[in-house]
C-alpha cells in the first residue's frame, strides 16, 4: 500500500496525505485547502473528495475534529 500520495484538484496540487496506522492524515499545499489540514480520512479516495468539495467552496460536509493526540488533556 502506499504510504503518501499527493491529492491534485483541477490540475492543482492540494496537498499530500500521509498513511497513519489505518488512516490518512492531510497536509495542505495551499490555503485554499487549510481546512482540511491534519485532518484523519479512512481512504485515499476520501480525501481526494473532500479536496474536491473544499475547491467547490463547500466546506458544509468537511468535518474537523481534533486529532487524539492534540486534544487538551
Amino acid at each position: 500500500m502506499t504510504d503518501a500520495c499527493v491529492i491534485e484538484v483541477r490540475a492543482r496540487t492540494a496537498g499530500i496525505v500521509v498513511r497513519e496506522g489505518d488512516s490518512y492524515c492531510f497536509f495542505a499545499a495551499h490555503r485554499d485547502f487549510h481546512a482540511l489540514e491534519r485532518q484523519s480520512f479512512d481512504s485515499l479516495l476520501a480525501a481526494q473528495a473532500a479536496a474536491t468539495r473544499c475547491a467547490a467552496g463547500d466546506s458544509s460536509e468537511i468535518r474537523i475534529a481534533p486529532r487524539p493526540e492534540l486534544r487538551p488533556a
